[in-house]
């Protein structure tokens, strides 16, 4: 890799680290809605994930959350993680 590669790789992470640490707590008593589970989705499900592997208690989306909107905002974050049907290939 290239200097350019790796000083952007270095930003993405730090930038994705900062972002993780509003990561959704428990004793918060903020309703989380739809932007709320695109968030959580994009940025905090792999962060949440890596702590479930390694046993830590953290929870993979937000306690207090609006229901529909908020799980709807959530699998849309998800869907962008991996570029949904966009980064398919076709043959």
């Amino acid at each position: 890799m290239n200097r350019k590669t790796t000083a952007s790789l270095c930003i993405i992470f730090f930038t994705l680290l900062v972002l993780s640490s509003c990561a959704p707590n428990e004793s918060t008593s903020h309703e989380y809605g739809f932007f709320g589970g695109i968030i959580h989705g994009l940025v905090l499900f792999p962060f949440a994930l890596l702590s479930k592997l390694f046993g830590m208690d953290y929870g993979l989306y937000a306690d207090n959350n609006s229901g529909l909107f908020y799980w709807l905002g959530y699998i849309i974050g998800l869907g962008g993680l991996g570029g949904g049907g966009a980064a398919s290939r076709r043959s």
